[in-house]
């Protein structure tokens, strides 16, 4: 323990969680910004139960009438304050340490994206914790809503590492395994794996009652295919090379990959699954909208 406390008060780690925090708080600031000249601005909520008052609740929330009759602070609670569980499965196999042109690469824009979700959720009192997988788990962190467990993802984040290979199913069937109770389940990956035992993992969450949202994050270059001439192209897992003729190959690969994100969509919504199609080239607020517009459709 000790050791892990060292480590995140080196200097360039805590310079590390400082920039993510920030850009976590500005990723979020701009979604609320946009949020309030949106169609979703206003969105109406349904009263559920009162709970008592806490430290840092608006005092506006407080209902007087309970107070007179108990003389005890209670806020009104609604349908859209009821806590939910979430967790974080991020993949940082090889794949995801790639950008073609962007600052960031596929694994910085998840773990930023990430990041802000864990300091929106938090913020509304709601649990969140992180996996991060390739070829399975291979950190957890149980999921909190106390503010500290903000500055403990973030301190994870900061050191996650692009290795291994690939094995998406595996390694969501086995965070379902770890799971005891109902859960929303915020996925970031690229799934370049075979998109079948992919597929049969996500429908397994969903059997077991667990909320599913699937951040697909592609570079920019795997969406757009910019490349002209001869290149060549690696594949990082398999160290593998290929030499094609970029212009000869194009429209191929433009279909190929619309037909790949099309039947992720089409399999995600028979699911119940919401599927939100990323490239790097998105602005952050733009993705958090996607996402939290996608929640707000199904409840």
């Amino acid at each position: 323990m000790v050791r892990a406390v060292e480590e995140y008060l080196k200097p360039d780690v805590v310079r590390q969680i400082a920039r993510l925090d920030l850009r976590a708080k500005f990723i979020v600031q701009g979604f609320l910004q946009g949020l309030h000249a949106s169609p979703y601005h206003g969105f109406s909520v349904e009263f559920s139960e009162h709970r008592k008052y806490t430290p840092g609740d608006d005092p506006k929330d407080i209902d007087w009438l309970v107070y007179a009759k108990t003389d005890k602070p209670y806020i009104k609670k609604f349908e859209a304050e009821t806590n939910i569980t979430g967790y974080l499965l991020i993949d940082t196999s090889r794949s995801m340490d790639f950008t073609y042109r962007q600052q960031f690469t596929k694994l910085d824009y998840s773990i930023s994206l990430a990041a802000a979700l864990c300091w929106l959720m938090v913020h509304q009192q709601d649990p969140c914790g992180l996996m991060v997988f390739d070829d399975r788990i291979r950190l957890s962190l149980p999921a909190r809503s106390k503010r500290s467990q903000i500055a403990e993802v973030l301190s994870l984040l900061t050191r996650v590492q692009p290795s291994g290979v690939t094995d998406i199913a595996k390694s969501l069937i086995q965070a379902g395994a770890m799971l005891r109770h109902r859960s929303l389940l915020m996925v970031f990956s690229d799934l370049l794996a075979d998109p079948e035992p992919i597929r049969d993992a996500l429908n397994r969450l969903r059997h077991r009652g667990h909320d599913v949202i699937l951040f697909h994050v592609l570079d920019e270059a795997e969406e757009r295919f910019p490349y002209k001439g001869m290149v060549e192209l690696t594949d990082p897992e398999a160290d593998a090379k290929l030499v094609i003729d970029a212009d000869a190959a194009r429209s191929e690969y433009l279909e190929s990959i619309r037909a790949f994100r099309e039947s992720y969509q089409r399999s995600c919504f028979q699911a119940g699954i919401d599927y939100v199609p990323i490239d790097t080239s998105m602005q952050f607020d733009r993705a958090l909208t996607g996402y939290l517009a996608s929640r707000r459709t199904r409840f």
